[in-house]
């Protein structure tokens, strides 16, 4: 298959979700929100919001790929005031195209770090998400993990479990690969992956089950789809491996839930509060929303984290700028196309 044909692939695959989409009129009660996210702990946050400021959020679904070609098409037209995403790489590449407007606000530069919101704050980070390695401890002795990476290792043949490449998850974790040792190398690392035989599966929490349940010994998912699993039952037995940590490797790969004011916001100013309060009240552990209802590692360093999280243990960020993470998407592609990556 050509690239331009799994480009097309991507935005066919992944379709397009929505809500009832709202008037473009000006409404002094709500905010508009394109959302990439899809838990219902977020339909609770959004509830607590309304609930403590008055503002309400109207929401229209779909993946961070579907939204945006949303945005693109409707130009000055869109009914969207704010754009929330599962991907940095997707955020900047709306900021690079003049879909998102910059916000001053010092509630936002006090809450948020400066690694974790951009340069020019038009997008912000709200909550972390870290990629690690779920394993069964049936089957797999940690000491045998080291990075994902390894993972294309022969011995994880028919053991392997990974996301589709449609997915955002595998496009932003390769353009990582390809930014910490160029393509050619990055591609050697993801033709392992598929000599592995891996099954392919579009959910980190079947992935999760799966290994549960034996189907495949490891995985790549987000931290929190496990800290979920543990919060039903805390003798779970599927278990995080913090890949890439040793002082010679790159550290665990990680992305952010972030959001941006758009460029034809009628409802700026709720837009605007509804960002600052997601980065300060918005942040407590015990909540049900971000980043406790969700088991995401806060943003702002006075959020306290969830228990769950603490028991994972401290870990190394890979300090590639979230800000590398669009424009690495074709190339990530054009990897994941040349390897036979399952879709």
């Amino acid at each position: 298959m050509s690239r331009s044909g799994l480009l097309a692939l991507v935005i066919l695959m992944i379709g397009l979700s929505v809500g009832t989409a709202p008037a473009r009129a000006q409404n002094g009660g709500v905010v508009n929100v394109y959302s990439a996210r899809h838990y219902g702990a977020m339909e609770a946050t959004f509830t607590r919001f309304t609930e403590e400021t008055g503002i309400q959020v109207r929401l229209s679904q779909g993946t961070v790929q579907s939204l945006l070609e949303r945005l693109r098409a409707e130009g000055s037209q869109t009914p969207a005031d704010a754009f929330f995403s599962i991907d940095a790489g997707t955020l900047d590449l709306a900021a690079d195209e003049g879909l998102l407007q910059a916000v001053e606000s010092d509630v936002l530069i006090g809450a948020i770090p400066e690694d974790l919101r951009h340069p020019e704050n038009l997008w912000f980070g709200v909550s972390q998400r870290l990629r690690v390695i779920a394993y069964n401890p049936a089957t797999v002795d940690p000491a045998e993990l080291s990075t994902v990476e390894q993972l294309a290792d022969p011995i994880w043949k028919d053991r392997l479990c990974l996301r589709p490449a449609t997915h955002i998850y595998t496009i932003s974790l390769t353009g990582s690969l390809i930014a910490a040792y160029g393509a050619e190398a990055a591609q050697a690392i993801v033709n392992g992956w598929v000599a592995n035989n891996p099954e392919y599966i579009d959910s980190d929490t079947r992935i999760v089950e799966t290994i549960e349940a034996g189907g495949c010994d490891v995985g790549l998912v987000n931290q929190y789809y496990v800290a979920r699993k543990i919060s039903e039952n805390p003798d779970y037995p599927v278990r995080v491996f913090w890949p890439n940590q040793a002082e010679d490797q790159r550290g665990v790969f990680r992305n952010i839930s972030g959001i941006g004011v758009t460029a034809a916001a009628l409802n700026r100013e709720n837009a605007v509060r509804l960002i600052e309060w997601m980065a300060t009240d918005g942040q407590s552990a015990d909540a049900t929303g971000i980043p406790g209802g969700n088991f995401e590692y806060p943003v702002n360093p006075e959020a306290e984290i969830h228990p769950i999280l603490e028991a994972f243990g401290p870990f190394v960020i890979d300090p590639l700028p979230l800000t590398e993470y669009g424009a690495l998407q074709a190339q990530a592609i054009t990897v994941l196309e040349q390897a036979g990556y399952g879709f």
